[in-house]
């Protein structure tokens, strides 16, 4: 059974699993839904995008320790985003990157999941028009969901988030569930926090 995760709270992934080399983590949302008079314009689909910051000694090294929906496979090889959802909308997982973490160098201690919305200010779209937000991490050899954050708290004004990080300690695997929120508008600006 999954671990629940609190804001805050951090969790063993390889203790009680043995042999774990890939996780895939699942991170989702759903767009509030808007009440509309007859005559209202639509709302633009708010479209989030999932990243992942590969982290040497607490610090993004090189622009290329980015994984996400403009440079979907990191070059080790070991970190794959399984491309862009545009809007959030069906069941289940609305983005994956796959991280096979017996493939990662050892450079890389930490991986950071953000997510942001894409042209947030441009669209005025922020964190409070998104419910049902997580991030979970499955283990990739069986599809068993290990740990898993729901985001309950509300975010207004807040354009991206600091979702959680998979981290390597004393030769664990570890999960680390942040829930923080930013006004940052692209992954360039929210990459920049860990520069």
């Amino acid at each position: 059974m999954a671990v629940s995760l609190k804001k805050g709270q951090k969790v063993s992934l390889s203790k009680d699993n043995a042999g774990l080399k890939k996780v895939i983590v699942g991170l989702g949302w759903d767009a509030v839904k808007q009440k509309r008079g007859l005559f209202a314009k639509k709302q633009a689909d708010i479209d989030c995008d999932a990243s992942a910051l590969l982290l040497t000694n607490g610090k993004l090294a090189h622009k290329n320790d980015i994984v996400f929906f403009g440079g979907l496979k990191h070059m080790s090889g070991a970190v794959q985003h399984m491309g862009d959802n545009l809007t959030g909308d069906g069941e289940g997982d609305d983005e994956q990157i796959v991280v096979d973490i017996s493939a990662l160098p050892a450079q890389y201690e930490k991986i950071v999941f953000v997510v942001n919305i894409y042209q947030a200010r441009e669209r005025g779209q922020t964190f409070d028009q998104i419910q049902n937000a997580f991030i979970r991490i499955v283990d990739g050899s069986n599809n068993t969901e290990l740990a898993r954050y729901d985001l309950s708290d509300n975010y207004p004004g807040m354009t991206a988030m600091v979702f959680g990080e998979l981290y390597r300690k004393d030769g664990e695997w570890k999960f680390g569930a942040i829930g923080q929120g930013t006004t940052d508008n692209s992954i360039t600006e929210l990459a920049a926090k860990y520069e």
